[in-house]
């Protein structure tokens, strides 16, 4: 009986410990909820959460969505204005995560280093984003784990360009809510 008892209690601590933070997106269009993997992309999703917990992902859009490709978000405003950032982080592409459909990622410039706040999750295989002898890649951090149809639906949605940024969704879908999961 101890045994059991004891086993009982080792299994519910290595789950607590083992317990991945969990986000809540509420859009426009719709929720999903994304699970980071703090173990494999620690800078990665500690940056992330930072956006989170400061509130400022809140009014921000998803400004980039390609069928079949990704939609990205979390660094403009609902006029398209660039949000203020932290510095950037150092890339965690190399840590085993790969650019698989439903994984979210960090969207950087050509520097392999200058990820901030934008994000994109994947709506498809992207396996050419993931690092490779001769290209760094973009650093996966998590996956969604509900509410996936909520980021396809937004594949559906028409696109234009505004100024120099393409594949702009014409009726903005806003992040109105964004909290971690306890």
């Amino acid at each position: 009986m101890v045994k059991k008892i004891a086993a009982a209690i080792l299994t519910m601590f290595s789950i607590a410990v083992w317990a991945e933070p969990q986000v809540k997106f509420e859009t426009s269009i719709g929720d999903f909820i994304v699970e980071l993997d703090s173990q494999l992309a620690p800078v990665t999703s500690e940056n992330f959460l930072h956006y989170v917990e400061d509130g400022s992902y809140i009014g921000s859009q998803f400004h980039r969505v390609i069928p079949g490709f990704m939609a990205q978000g979390g660094g403009f405003d609902t006029q398209l204005k660039p949000l203020t950032t932290n510095p950037p982080i150092i890339n965690e592409a190399r840590n085993g995560l790969r650019n698989s459909t439903a994984t979210i990622a960090m969207a950087r410039t050509a520097d392999p280093n200058s990820a901030t706040r934008q994000f994109f999750i994947n709506l498809a295989d992207n396996q050419f984003l993931n690092p490779t002898q001769h290209q760094e890649g973009y650093a996966v951090f998590g996956k969604v784990i509900s509410g996936f149809e909520t980021v396809q639906m937004m594949a559906k949605q028409p696109t234009h360009t505004v100024g120099h940024m393409s594949d702009v969704p014409v009726t903005p879908m806003i992040i109105t809510n964004v909290t971690i999961i306890d």
